[in-house]
């Protein structure tokens, strides 16, 4: 056999191997992602690693190997979160309903109460022996050293000498995980166990409930749990629920609850408003700003360009939270900087985190000195690809500074800055780190019935549901989260085309 064909059949079984080993691996991670009780997950994961042994393993698909990657990043990245939030969204999901059925349901079998009359005092002796006292119609009891405990169970015996000499009260505190996690049988004319009761009592203990069938559960008072997998709670003999909860699917109901509930639609509503205003404006902003400013330094004749340059990127070099909680401070309506020199000046203090108005400009300005650097250095780099014959042109024209900038500068820089404006404006509609950090989303909306401020962007708002507010109502959550995709992604459409049409515009004039 030749030494070609040799290094053939070699490279050809360590493909094999590795493919072997890859599919391996990838079936384990998906068999524990089922066990662990995530079956989009593996399903998912099972999906991807199929596709890619099919693509690498024939030629044909040769070509799919450079952009299966790409896809699978987007399928595991974007679509399958997206993918679960929404399936959230038509579930009951909350803070009071996270576990199984199957575990809510052992969660009230393990359930157990205090035997009437069977409590017994007790008290450690020296020998760290749990002795109980005579009563009137039970006998003495001594146990074996605690410490000789065999799975935590101790056997009791009778005991008809002189009380022990006792510990005191400290020496049961010391002693206290040994003793709650005792176990004393009984003799066998009382039977039974006893556990303890506190620092003083040991008591018999019975299960609460006994399990009739699945969903069906019987108290020791002859009342009964019954499982509603329509809301996702046992229900008692009243009828009223019983929490912990499950999760269960409830359709269209938290979206219904959006649209219908008045607590909920009206802040949400007002909301949304704010949340598409905050973004343009901070979008229009940061470009004007950025923008001017660049065309500032790149006149020839500013002495110290590069001192201005370096100073004016400072705020991007800075992390933004870092910045953003300097601003708090600043803002800070009785001890900040700015309200001292507004004081001074003016003799006004402003309510920047009690007034809507004010809260809302206190933002804008925020984020309007965060961004412009970016838009700065954008407009910097599409300014020097303008050919500056056009400007000598137009100078021969008597064409000033002004008309340059509206006539030339502008619609030259306007067209590629449309996908970046774009993504500017999808960003800030979704910039809650700002509002977390600056806000916190107040003040407050009054006569809501969930968390909602005036300075509350869509996904500050939804994140407040699902992590801040009492019930963690994480279904309502996942319900808002999906409108806000869609709105996001038709409004980013509709931006685009709106920015595509004016580019084509100043284009065209521009010719």
């Amino acid at each position: 056999m030749s030494s070609i064909a040799q290094k053939t059949i070699f490279y050809i079984t360590l493909k094999a191997l590795g493919l072997s080993v890859l599919c391996l691996s990838t079936l384990y991670i998906v068999w524990n992602f089922y066990l662990a009780g995530e079956p989009l997950f593996a399903i998912g994961m099972f999906v991807l690693a199929t596709i890619a042994a099919v693509i690498f393993s024939f030629r044909r698909f040769y070509t799919w190997r450079f952009i299966y990657p790409g896809i699978a990043a987007i399928a595991v990245f974007i679509v399958l979160p997206v993918v679960y939030t929404s399936s959230v969204g038509f579930t009951n999901f909350s803070a009071r309903n996270l576990l199984t059925f199957e575990r809510v349901q052992k969660y009230h079998l393990q359930k157990t109460i205090t035997v009437d009359g069977s409590q017994r005092p007790f008290n450690l002796t020296a020998e760290l022996k749990i002795y109980f006292p005579k009563s009137d119609d039970r006998a003495a009891l001594i146990t074996p050293n605690i410490t000789t405990a065999i799975n935590g169970q101790l056997t009791a015996t009778l005991y008809a000498n002189n009380p022990p000499e006792a510990l005191s009260i400290k020496a049961i505190i010391q002693n206290r995980a040994a003793l709650q996690a005792l176990t004393i049988a009984l003799p066998n004319d009382d039977g039974g166990f006893l556990v303890a009761d506190g620092l003083r009592n040991f008591a018999q203990i019975s299960p609460q409930y006994t399990k009739i069938t699945d969903g069906i559960l019987t108290a020791t008072d002859g009342t009964q749990l019954v499982a509603d997998q329509d809301v996702g709670f046992f229900r008692d003999s009243n009828g009223d629920i019983v929490s912990p909860g499950w999760s269960v699917g409830v359709g269209w109901q938290n979206f219904i609850k959006i649209a219908t509930n008045e607590g909920i639609s009206a802040p949400m509503l007002q909301i949304f408003l704010w949340t598409c205003i905050f973004a343009f404006l901070s979008m229009v902003f940061t470009f004007s700003l950025g923008t001017g400013l660049a065309v500032l330094l790149d006149w020839k004749h500013l002495k110290g360009r590069g001192i201005y340059r370096v100073l004016l990127i400072l705020p991007y070099a800075v992390p933004s939270f870092i910045s953003i909680l300097v601003f708090k401070g600043l803002f800070n309506q009785n001890f900040g900087e700015i309200n001292l020199i507004l004081s001074q000046l003016l003799g006004i203090k402003p309510e920047w985190f009690t007034s809507p108005l004010l809260a809302k400009s206190m933002l804008l300005i925020v984020n309007t000195w965060l961004g412009f650097p970016y838009w700065m250095l954008l407009a910097g780099g599409f300014i020097q690809a303008i050919p500056q014959d056009q400007y000598k042109a137009a100078a021969l024209e008597g064409s000033g500074p002004i008309r340059n900038f509206f006539k030339i500068t502008l619609p030259q820089i306007l067209t590629p800055s449309v996908p970046l404006l774009i993504a500017n404006f999808a960003f800030n509609f979704n910039n809650i780190v700002l509002i977390l950090l600056l806000t916190s989303g107040g003040p407050d909306i009054a006569g809501t019935i969930i968390p909602a401020g005036s300075t509350d962007l869509l996904g500050s708002f939804t994140y407040r549901i699902a992590f801040q507010d009492s019930g963690q109502d994480f279904g309502l959550a996942g319900a808002i989260s999906t409108l806000i995709f869609i709105l996001t992604g038709f409004i980013a459409y509709v931006n685009f085309r709106f920015m595509q049409r004016l580019a084509a515009k100043t284009g065209a004039a521009t010719s």
